[in-house]
């Protein structure tokens, strides 16, 4: 059975391409968030197998849910997303429980490396 992944991010456009190389290397999109509330609330919803995580968005950070997520479920496997120069933020969202991040513009192949590394 694929894999199924919650996918989170305030642009659209970056959850499109991001379901789209989700699909394509065989994972099912569980849902999309387009905040970090919403991302909270769609994870106890639809409990997905891996989460892409957006660090900034507006009302909660990616690292604020991140937590509440870990909190909820220490065993969640997030993946954060952030834009060159986020650095301090990935290193964050690693204590706060992240698996691993990919950045932005996404390479498609890093995309898979990371879902594949925390599907195991």
């Amino acid at each position: 059975m694929a894999k199924r992944v919650l996918i989170v991010d305030d642009a659209a456009f970056m959850r499109m391409l991001l379901k789209d190389i989700v699909t394509k290397a065989g994972y099912e999109v569980a849902g999309e968030a387009s905040n970090g509330k919403e991302a909270i609330e769609k994870y106890k919803e639809l409990n997905p197998d891996i989460v892409t995580m957006d660090i900034t968005m507006p009302e909660m950070t990616g690292i604020e849910a991140t937590k509440e997520i870990i909190k909820m479920d220490p065993n969640a496997k997030i993946i954060m997303c952030s834009a060159m120069g986020q650095q301090m933020m990935v290193v964050e969202a690693i204590q706060a429980g992240a698996k691993d991040f990919i950045v932005k513009p996404f390479q498609q192949s890093r995309v898979v490396e990371a879902l594949s590394k925390v599907a195991k």
